[in-house]
């Protein structure tokens, strides 16, 4: 089994990955990396764009960071998750299959 260590590697630009299992029931890996520190908000909507739950809302130094969002509560469907840190925003989305 390998092990990828990334601590050295520089991080250089705002990232907002992919999450992982997607589809998902009823949790999934939210993954994002920034470059500089800076207040971090990560908010999960419904697909009208009506909020369901704030993940990060905080100041965070520069880095790579995951997030485990539960979706326990939910009914299944498309949810909306964005990122907004300094001057970067990404949405993605994510299927919830219950």
């Amino acid at each position: 089994q390998e092990v990828f260590y990334e601590g050295n590697l520089a991080v250089t630009e705002y990232a907002l990955e992919q999450n992982y299992p997607n589809p998902f029931n009823p949790s999934t890996v939210l993954k994002y990396q920034i470059p500089q520190n800076g207040f971090v908000t990560l908010k999960v909507y419904d697909i009208l764009g009506k909020e369901v739950t704030t993940l990060v809302n905080e100041e965070k130094t520069k880095g790579r960071y995951e997030v485990n969002f539960n979706a326990l509560n939910l009914v299944s469907g498309v949810y909306l998750y964005r990122i907004k840190v300094n001057d970067y925003v990404a949405v993605k989305k994510m299927l919830l299959l219950k």
